[in-house]
Formats: structure tokens, sequence, C-alpha cells
């Protein structure tokens, strides 16, 4: 069941970003009279369609789609899509067209700028849904986040191992000033920051990243915790420990003779005296007291800890629109630092490069609003951005084509964009290729 609703929210979630972002091809070639022969959600290889309006029972149902000048329909192969523009050579390497003279509704026979329109069109539509979506979701929900300020850190062995210790503050790295707590790892990769300064023991002091070990924080997850004293904030009346002498406020710091500074220091011992009773030092006011708790099976004793306070931001619908196009540009802006860090092979993060399976992991395993729709706003960036990336057969060659055309009025030949075409194809079939085979070693380990 699981899988099905992964399966199902990324099929919908794709679905929906492939149709936004032909349709910004679309619309544009329309308003500069660009005749579009065919658009389709999903690839339609080997001519095998899932649906057409050209088909014999559409055209029974609907007789006046035979005088329709595009084919929608929807392929088998869930890829992508396309937007067939007539006179242009696209994923389809259909050249025959451009062995007549060119006629007024072709792609080819626009000015360069028009065409520069159609071609940024989808790249245009992903950013300007992203934008929608946050500002719904700013709208809505607004924004909570667990803030850096203040917060101490608890390592993970490679953090320990980069220099840093439990109980540090992180205060920037090089000039960039952390805000989000959940995003100290992401940040310390994409800023490739070389030095980090740190709250320790109420003295500042600076560690020195080593830039070849950017590969090992990309694929190393948690790295930075959240350091939680271990304070007592209640005990339910369904604890081994309800009514065993601790109390709202106690902090305990020794377990076991262990001393603990955090909850985390803790676990260990508690987890090793599972289902027994354990001696604590507790800290209540200015007195420390001794005390026998009880363990349950699970290595735990059964108190809640005070909650962690969030960062929350609550917005009207005015407000949401420009925190909604922040959202978007800063979200872009991150993006391109991980594709960077892809594009670097030093670092490795190549291996982190994923395909449906990879995106479907992020997807929740239940219906979650707030979740489908700030995953869709995140792909449907990390597909514009993708798509501006200056590789043949991808938006952004021929936006580099265009562009080329525009600054020199020379406009490449047809014979050239042929073969640029089918170079661009090799290298995003290859792409994909990295991608899956990513993923499937991922599931095997």
């Amino acid at each position: 069941m699981i899988i099905l609703m992964k399966t199902l929210q990324v099929i919908l979630a794709l679905g929906i970003l492939i149709l936004i972002h032909e349709f910004g091809h679309f619309i544009f070639a329309k308003i500069f009279g660009i005749r579009v022969d065919k658009f389709y959600l999903f690839f339609d290889a080997w001519g095998v369609k899932l649906f057409s309006t050209k088909s014999k029972w559409f055209l029974k149902l609907c007789p006046k789609a035979a005088d329709w000048e595009t084919e929608y329909g929807i392929g088998w192969l869930p890829l992508g899509g396309y937007c067939k523009i007539c006179g242009m050579i696209d994923e389809s390497m259909d050249t025959e067209q451009l062995k007549s003279e060119p006629q007024p509704w072709e792609f080819r026979s626009k000015p360069a700028w028009q065409r520069l329109f159609v071609m940024a069109g989808g790249v245009l539509f992903n950013f300007i849904f992203a934008i929608i979506m946050y500002i719904c979701i700013l709208g809505i929900w607004g924004e909570a986040y667990i803030s850096n300020d203040g917060k101490q850190i608890y390592v993970n062995e490679l953090a320990s191992d980069l220099g840093f210790r439990n109980g540090d503050h992180i205060i920037s790295m090089d000039d960039y000033v952390p805000e989000n707590f959940g995003m100290l790892q992401a940040d310390l990769a994409r800023q490739t920051a070389e030095k980090v300064a740190l709250l320790r023991d109420n003295d500042t002091v600076s560690i020195y990243i080593d830039q070849s070990r950017i590969g090992d924080i990309l694929k190393t997850p948690g790295m930075f915790d959240l350091a939680v004293p271990f304070v007592v904030d209640s005990i339910p009346e369904s604890s081994l420990n309800y009514d065993g002498g601790l109390v709202k406020g106690d902090r305990i710091v020794a377990v076991a003779g262990q001393g603990v500074e955090f909850v985390q220091d803790a676990w260990p011992v508690l987890e090793a005296n599972a289902g027994g009773a354990v001696e604590v030092a507790v800290l209540r006011g200015c007195d420390t007291l001794m005390q026998t708790i009880q363990v349950d099976t699970t290595g735990r004793l059964g108190v809640y800890l005070p909650p962690t306070e969030l960062a929350t931001k609550d917005y009207d619908f005015l407000s949401a629109i420009p925190a909604g196009f922040k959202k978007t540009f800063s979200t872009i802006g991150g993006y391109i630092q991980d594709l960077k860090l892809v594009f670097t092979p030093s670092t490795e993060a190549y291996k982190s490069v994923g395909s449906f399976i990879a995106i479907g992991q992020i997807f929740p395993s239940t219906w979650d609003w707030h979740s489908f729709l700030s995953i869709i706003a995140l792909l449907s960036i990390m597909l514009g951005v993708m798509n501006l990336i200056p590789i043949p057969a991808l938006d952004g060659g021929h936006i580099v084509f265009t562009l080329y055309e525009i600054i020199t009025r020379r406009k490449p030949s047809d014979k050239f964009l042929e073969v640029m075409q089918v170079i661009g194809m090799i290298l995003i079939f290859g792409l994909m290729i990295l991608a899956f085979g990513n993923d499937i070693l991922r599931l095997f380990r």
C-alpha cells in the first residue's frame, strides 16, 4: 500500500510538472502563430500511444477533433513529455519538414527573439508554478523551522572528525550565517565553506574544513543533530517512573555513574540497562539528588522533554506573495549550488543523482497536501533549472544557440543543430543511465 501511494504521487506530480513545462512552450508558440503538431504527456515511443485525439474512437466521440491543428495525447513511456513545434529540430528528430521551404507558421521562420521566448517558456512556467505553490503553502500553513539561533549541535563520527564537538553552536560558515538548523549540513556542503566559526564553552573558535571532504559531507546524513539537555518536562501516567521521584524541571546530569550533558549521551547507557533500574544524578534547583529510576524494555525512562521551540512565520494573502517569490528564488539558488557540486567530480555528488525511484522516496507514505505541494514546488524548480543547463537537446542548449544568433546575427545551420541534438540526446541518456544506476545500487545496499 505504501509503494502504491508513493507511486501514485510520483506519477501525479510528474504528470503535472511535465504538462506545466510543455504548456509553457505551447502557449508562446501559439502567441507567435507557430503551429504545434503534437502535445504529449509522456513519450509515444515507436508510435505506441495510450491516448490520442487523432484515434478513431475519439474522432467518433468528437468529430471536430479532426480539424484541430494539434494532436493531444498520452504516451506509454513516462520519461517526460514533448511539444512538437513545426519547423524545429527537437527530440523527435523529425527532419523531413526541414527539407521544404520555410513556411510562415514554422518555428524556423520566426524572428530569433520570438524563438527565444518559445524555448524559454517551459522553464518560465516551471518557475511561475513554483511561485504559485509557495504562495499557497505560505498563505495556508505559514512557515515553521528550527532556528539556528542559540542552538547546539550533537555530532556524528564524520562531524567529530572534521573538528566539531557536541555542544558547539555554529555561528557562521565563511561569510554565510545559517538561519535554519535543519539545513546546517546542506549549507556546509553548498557553501563549500573553508572556515566555520563556532561558539564552544563561551569561547569563539574556528575550524577549517578540508575541501576534499565535501563528498563525505554529501553522502553522510545526520552530521548535526539538535543537542537536547536531559530536562524533565512531564511524566505520563503510563510511565514506569510516574510518581517515582522525578518532577518537572529536573535535569539528569549522570546515569549509572556516567556524566550526561545531553539526552543523546544517556541513550547508550539506558539501552544497556533496558528492562532494569539505574541510579541517576538529578540537578534540582541548586541541589544534586541521587535517585533510582526504572528503564523500560526499549531503553527509555518514559519522560517527556521540553518541546523544541520552532521559529514560525504566518502570512496573509498579500504578504504571502512576496514571501513566495523570495522562497522560490532562494530555492533556485540552493539547487544551482547543488548542481555545481554534482558537476565537481571531486565531491562525488554525482553519486546522489537519482531517477523516479529516488523521487518516490521523498514522498510521504500517506497523503498530505502540505508535503505534496512542497515537493512538487521543489521538483518544478529542479525541472526548470535542469532544463537551463546548456546541453544540446535541453531548453538551455536551444537558448544558447538562439542567443548566439541574436548577438552575432548568424543563424546556426539546420545540419549543425541536428548534430547537436543527437549529441545532446546521447548526453541525456547517459545522465538517465547514471540516475537509474545510482538508484539500483542504493536499493542493493
